[in-house]
Order: C-alpha cells, then sequence, then structure tokens
C-alpha cells in the first residue's frame, strides 16, 4: 500500500493527503456534534422529566380501576405525550389511562419501599419501545402517597439522532470531495514553480545551458528553491568559463618553452644525424637551456596541479606548525636562488593552524617574487612580527593599475613576461594563505620596490616534547666496543 501511494505523482499524494486529513477532521467534528446532541437531547429529556407532574386526577381514576380488578391490569388505553403509571412495593403497576405500560424496574421498586427518593433511568415498554422513565413519591387526598412513574419514548430523540447523523454524513462526503478538489488545485497551482525548475534542469541536464535562470517571487520554500538552482547554475557557468580560461592559459603557457624545448632538441638530433657536431660552447648551451626548460615546464606543471584542487581541499592534513621554522627553510632556499643578494630576515615565533608543505611552498613563491625583481646586488628584507610576515624588495615595483591583477592565475606584468615564470606563483600564495584563515596583499614600498604583506591567525603553542628516559648504565655497557 506505501508503496503503490510513493508511486503516484506528487500532486495525487498532495490531493489525497488533503482529503484523508479533511476527512478524518470532518469525522471527528461530525462524531463530536452528534455525540454532543444526543448528551444535549437526553439531558433535556431528564429535565423535563424531573420537572413534570402526574394529573392526581387521572392517577386516583386509575387507583380505583385498578382496586376493581387486578393492580397490574391497563386502566385504559391509547397514547399519550407521556406514560403515567403507579408502582407499589411488590413491583406491580396500574396504567393511567391512555398511557402505554412500562417494565418496573428495581428502580421503581426501591422508591416505592422508601428506599430512595426518586430514580431516573431507562426502560422499555411491553412491546420493546425504549422510555426513560422518572419515578417518585405523590400525596393524594384521600389516598395518602403512592409511587408515580412517568416515562418518556426515547424515539423522538432517535429520530432526531438519525436525521442528524444522515445530515452530518452528507455533509461530510461534500467536504471530503470538495477538500480532495481544493488540495489537487492547490497542488497543481503550488508545484508550478516546482514544474519550471525541473524544466529547467531537464534543459540543462539536455543542452549543458548554464545561462538557464528561473524567476523568483517571494520568499517562501519554492522561491528560496528557485534562488538556489539560479546561484548553482551560476556558479557552474562560472567554474567552467575558469576552466576553460585555465586550460587556454595553460596551453598558452606551455606552448613556449615547449616550442623552445623541441628546437633545441631538433638541433641536437640534427647534429648527431648529420655526424656535424656542434662546437662545444654552443652543445653546452644547448644543454643548459633544456635543463631550464624542462625546470619551467615541471614548476608549471606543479603549479597547474595545485591549482587544479577545490579551494575547500588541502593537500594534507592541517597541523599547528612554526611559522618562524617555514620561513627560515624559505629564507634558505632563496638565498640559493640569490646569492648576489643580502636577504636580512628577523623572525619571531610564531604558530599557525596550515597545511606544512603547502605553506612553505606559499613563502617560497613570495621570497622568489622578491629575489627575481632584485637588481644585482640588492637587499631583500623579512621580518615576521605577531603573524604578519612582510618581505620588503627593492626592485622596480608594481605600478598601481597592475597591483588589483597580481593575483590572478596567469597574469603577468607586461614588464615581468621575459623573466622565467608562469604567472601562478602569487595565485598559489593567495589560495594557501586563505585556507589558514589569513589575507596577504601587495604594496608599493616607501623609496621603491614592493612589499607583501602576509597575516596568519595565531594557534596555541604545541606543548614541548618530553625528555628522552636516562639510559640506565647497564645499557651504555653493554653498548661498548671493545678497543683491540
Amino acid at each position: 500500500m506505501i508503496r503503490r501511494f510513493q508511486a503516484l505523482p506528487l500532486r495525487s499524494r498532495l490531493a489525497l493527503l488533503t482529503a484523508t486529513a479533511v476527512a478524518v477532521a470532518v469525522a471527528a467534528v461530525a462524531v463530536a456534534c452528534w455525540l454532543l446532541a444526543r448528551t444535549q437531547l437526553h439531558h433535556e429529556l431528564d429535565t423535563s422529566l424531573r420537572n413534570s407532574t402526574a394529573q392526581a386526577d387521572a392517577v386516583t381514576t386509575a387507583l380505583a380501576q385498578c382496586r376493581d380488578s387486578d393492580f397490574n391490569a391497563v386502566a385504559g388505553t391509547g397514547t399519550t405525550f407521556a406514560y403515567v403509571q403507579v408502582v407499589d412495593a411488590a413491583g406491580g403497576r396500574c396504567v393511567t389511562p391512555y398511557s402505554v405500560p412500562v417494565k418496573v424496574q428495581s428502580e421503581d421498586i426501591a422508591v416505592a419501599r422508601g428506599l430512595s427518593t426518586d430514580a431516573l433511568h431507562s426502560s422499555t415498554t411491553d412491546d420493546g419501545a425504549d422510555v426513560r422513565v422518572h419515578t417518585t413519591r405523590m400525596s393524594l387526598r384521600g389516598i395518602g402517597e403512592v409511587t408515580v412513574s412517568v416515562a418518556r419514548p426515547l424515539h423522538e430523540i432517535d429520530a432526531a439522532l438519525n436525521r442528524l447523523a444522515l445530515l452530518l454524513t452528507a455533509l461530510a462526503g461534500v467536504g471530503v470531495v470538495a477538500a480532495g478538489a481544493a488540495g489537487l488545485w492547490v497542488a497543481r497551482t503550488g508545484l508550478k514553480p516546482v514544474d519550471r525548475l525541473t524544466d529547467a534542469v531537464e534543459h540543462v541536464a539536455r543542452t549543458e545551458d548554464l545561462t538557464v535562470r528561473i524567476p523568483v517571487d517571494g520568499e517562501d520554500e519554492i522561491a528560496r528553491l528557485s534562488r538556489s538552482f539560479n546561484q548553482m547554475t551560476a556558479q557552474l557557468a562560472s567554474s567552467r568559463d575558469r576552466q576553460a580560461q585555465l586550460i587556454a592559459d595553460a596551453g598558452h603557457e606551455l606552448r613556449t618553452p615547449l616550442t623552445s624545448l623541441r628546437t633545441n632538441i631538433e638541433l641536437l638530433a640534427r647534429s648527431e644525424e648529420t655526424g656535424r657536431a656542434l662546437p662545444p660552447g654552443d652543445r653546452a648551451a644547448l644543454l643548459a637551456s633544456v635543463k631550464a626548460q624542462m625546470t619551467e615546464l615541471a614548476a608549471l606543471i606543479g603549479d597547474l596541479q595545485e591549482l587544479s584542487r577545490p579551494d575547500s581541499a588541502t593537500p594534507g592534513p592541517v597541523q599547528v606548525v612554526a611559522l618562524h621554522d617555514i620561513a627560515r627553510t624559505a629564507l634558505e632556499r632563496a638565498r640559493l636562488r640569490g646569492p648576489e643578494l643580502t636577504i636580512g630576515a628577523e623572525l619571531r615565533p610564531w604558530y599557525v593552524r596550515a597545511e606544512p608543505a603547502a605553506l612553505e611552498r606559499a613563502l617560497v613563491n613570495v621570497l622568489d617574487n622578491a629575489v627575481k625583481f632584485s637588481p644585482p646586488g640588492g637587499a631583500v628584507e623579512v621580518l615576521l612580527d605577531r603573524g604578519v610576515l612582510t618581505v620588503r624588495d627593492h626592485g622596480p615595483g608594481v605600478p598601481p593599475d597592475e597591483l588589483p591583477h597580481v593575483f590572478e592565475r596567469f597574469w603577468r606584468s607586461p614588464s615581468a613576461r621575459a623573466l622565467p615564470g608562469s604567472g601562478l606563483g602569487l595565485s598559489i600564495v593567495a589560495r594557501t594563505v586563505r585556507q589558514a584563515g589569513g589575507e596577504v596583499e601587495l604594496r608599493p614600498a616607501e623609496g621603491g620596490g614592493t612589499v607583501a604583506v602576509i597575516r596568519l591567525p595565531g594557534a596555541p603553542t604545541p606543548p614541548p616534547d618530553p625528555p628522552l628516559p636516562p639510559v640506565p648504565p647497564s645499557v651504555v655497557a653493554d653498548q661498548r666496543v671493545d678497543q683491540p
């Protein structure tokens, strides 16, 4: 049953659920109304029985006729609005004229014997009709006190309740049908935005057209879903454009070193094929050029691999690392690449949460830029103080109109296109710093040159390593090597 329900369209399920909910609610209200009406009618009947009194003349006449014959006899025929009869202590009855005889119950006998003042209960007539009976004591002139039962038939109440039940059933049926139709209409109307969203998704899946947008009206859940879909398609389109741009830029950057590498290798191969040896100096220069171009290609491929990862992903586990130690290692590599430069550093301890290899690569890229653009015999100053790493060079600097583009992928200043590099170094720096929760900026330095500033939030200082336990003397003696 559940599988069949789940197999229905969403509109049908909503309409069916609405109709079911309305049916349950209407049924509960109808039953409550019927029970309330039944209780109220019975209460009104009981109240009228308590307030009604039998006519003394009719009771006296009935008693006289009953004494002449049998006390259990009927004193008259026909029917009246209420049935009146006299009950004795032995359970006998004397029915007044135009009344219907009612069966005597134990409650009536208890009143006749003086055990209770009155009794209100249900009973039946001799022909099986349900009645409501009120029995009490009554004083008659010349006779004394007698026990009189006044009964009212219940068929009037039952008939009214039956008519009410039929009316409530009809109204419930009409309400359920109307609720089902209204639910179906509401489902169709409410799911129109979902239909548009479905059509848009199917169109994107079929045509890969990410320019599709869904009109958004209101602030409800459907509007939020449509707005999220529009944002998703916009992000996908932007990602696809960046991917296409990355491929185009990578192809452009790879073409130059590959062309030069191919030319050099062809020269070396032609020399071997023709048997005409190149001069030793030219051959050494070609081999050095090939080696440099291969190194450049390897660096470019590494940068592309680094940038191909999602921005939220990290190449390794994040841990608390000493930024001053990583900066010191990056400085040693920078000094090897610029031995003619004076690189001064002041590194104060600072710990950050980052991936060590990625952070070291970012610092190496920043220092490489400073070494690359510094003039021969120039100086580079490095300062790490309270999480702010400053690298200042004395090169030509970056024009102000080019500063907003320095962290873009493959962007290179026109004045730096002749220098080695791929234009990806600062992009990797910005990405790594953002992943570590920091920020990076480049700005002109006073007196010329450029200042690179990296700010990284601090992390709790890791506890020192516990000291090694002392080695027992016996172990040292066992490990001693005897001299010949």
